[in-house]
């Protein structure tokens, strides 16, 4: 447990910056795609 305990914080942080990237990038996209059948309509 305790080896677990070292390990997890720096590979928890990774994971919730990965996270938050991959949501922003979806966001933005999503945004985008709406903005252009926006124009284009």
């Amino acid at each position: 447990m305790g080896e677990g305990e070292n390990v997890g914080p720096w590979w928890k942080r990774i994971a919730w910056l990965v996270a938050m990237w991959a949501m922003s990038l979806a966001v933005l996209g999503t945004v985008a795609m709406i903005i252009r059948f926006w124009l284009k309509g």
